[in-house]
């Protein structure tokens, strides 16, 4: 399937203001349907009250919708799929629910990979039972995990391991099945963070072999919001606390008080939009399917062509700091002599946005030894294209004179 960036760049609003966005990592520009289904949702009659009213049955239809549209991009059950307001308020959410079942003897595996959101809340956790905390380190110089010594860090004792499906800050994609065996195999759940993954692959839990699976829509163009999926039998196994009045069904259970509907319902449009960017047919998992291979072989092909020029026009000006096999389009660099910050704000003057900064990747940014305070992030997106790629180099050229 083709993939006709300039028809997709037409769809988003914030384009038309001139503007080569590279910011994509921390959140995508969002097309204009989605905007559309968050207002008709939200001004439309909406009620989560009432006897099978108009505006009771359009709330339902719109969590109906949402848990089937990310059922279909995560390879899911709609009937474990969970709304939360961010990945760290869910990573917060579920380490205190599965913290009650862990003590002294027991076992917690984070690396230095990933975001804090999926480090943090497992830390705490396992300092507040008393569990032992173990790290899986990241190797600066390969931008991979350290995975040599995985037999002595998942052991019979490991409860949980927590781990990123692609780093945020360098795109180093680890090999979650393989990493999944090994807890599975000693009985560990698996907590992945799909944040930065689901925005360029379609994901399939199972061939992942994640027990949780959390992304953000407004990475891949959708509203500010998260998503857990998991097996409708695991999320039955596990008691939130919660009101007495509210449901204990699941997953409604673990989704504490009003729902946003509005919200809802324009992460569901960013799913549909993205199936249909390739104008193929079948289901909405075929067409997705076919949708992300053609983004990612566009990210792709603009992805490697700013690292190529990097690495033969900029010499020593540029460390590039993204260095892993498997990668998201998504580089981190620093510049010697030179704060990226500066960097930053000099390519901002010429209307290209490319943040500088950690990114709350703060073990892999400790681990990185950069001397600077933070890291030009490059990050590519689907609506990206050529004329962008253009601008970009041209400014870091004349930043970097």
């Amino acid at each position: 399937m083709s993939f006709d960036v300039e028809s997709f760049r037409s769809h988003f609003p914030a384009l038309e203001s001139g503007v080569a966005f590279f910011d994509a990592p921390g959140g995508t520009q969002t097309p204009r349907v989605v905007g559309e289904a968050i207002a008709s949702t939200l001004t439309g009659p909406l009620s989560n009250r009432g006897v099978q009213s108009i505006s009771e049955r359009n709330a339902e239809g719109a969590v109906a919708d949402f848990r089937s549209a990310y059922a279909d991009l995560l390879g899911a059950d709609p009937r474990g799929v969970v709304y939360g307001r961010s990945a760290t308020q869910l990573a917060y959410d579920f380490s205190r629910h599965l913290v009650k079942n862990w003590g002294p003897e027991d076992e917690v595996v984070v690396t230095r990979l990933d975001h804090d959101s999926n480090v943090r809340p497992w830390v705490q956790a396992a300092e507040h039972s008393g569990a032992t905390l173990k790290w899986i380190d990241l190797d600066p110089n390969t931008g991979e995990l350290e995975t040599s010594a995985l037999d002595d860090l998942i052991t019979e004792r490991t409860r949980l391991l927590a781990v990123t499906a692609a780093s945020n800050l360098i795109g180093t994609m680890p090999d979650i099945p393989s990493l999944a065996a090994a807890a599975h195999q000693h009985g560990a759940l698996v907590y992945v963070d799909g944040v930065h993954y689901t925005a360029h692959h379609l994901v399939d839990m199972a061939e992942l072999g994640a027990d949780f699976y959390v992304c953000s829509p407004y990475k891949f163009l959708g509203p500010h919001c998260a998503v857990l999926a998991a097996a409708p039998e695991l999320l039955g196994s596990i008691q939130p606390d919660k009101l007495v009045p509210s449901t204990n069904d699941v997953p409604e259970r673990f989704e504490f008080g009003t729902l946003p509907y509005e919200i809802m319902a324009g992460a569901t449009a960013a799913v549909d939009f993205i199936a249909d960017a390739a104008g193929a047919q079948g289901s909405r998992r075929e067409r997705l399917m076919a949708s992300h291979a053609a983004i990612a072989e566009h990210e792709r092909a603009l992805a490697e062509r700013i690292e190529s020029t990097l690495r033969r026009d900029f010499g020593d000006r540029v460390v590039i700091h993204s260095r892993a096999a498997r990668r998201t389009p998504t580089l981190l660099l620093t510049f010697p002599g030179r704060s990226s910050a500066e960097v930053s704000r000099a390519l901002y003057e010429k209307g290209v946005h490319v943040p500088a900064g950690s990114f709350y990747a703060y073990e892999s940014f400790q681990r990185l030894n950069v001397e600077d305070e933070g890291g030009l992030r490059i990050g590519v997106a689907p609506y990206t294209n050529d004329e962008d790629v253009d601008r970009l180099l041209s400014a870091l050229s004349e930043a970097l004179a």
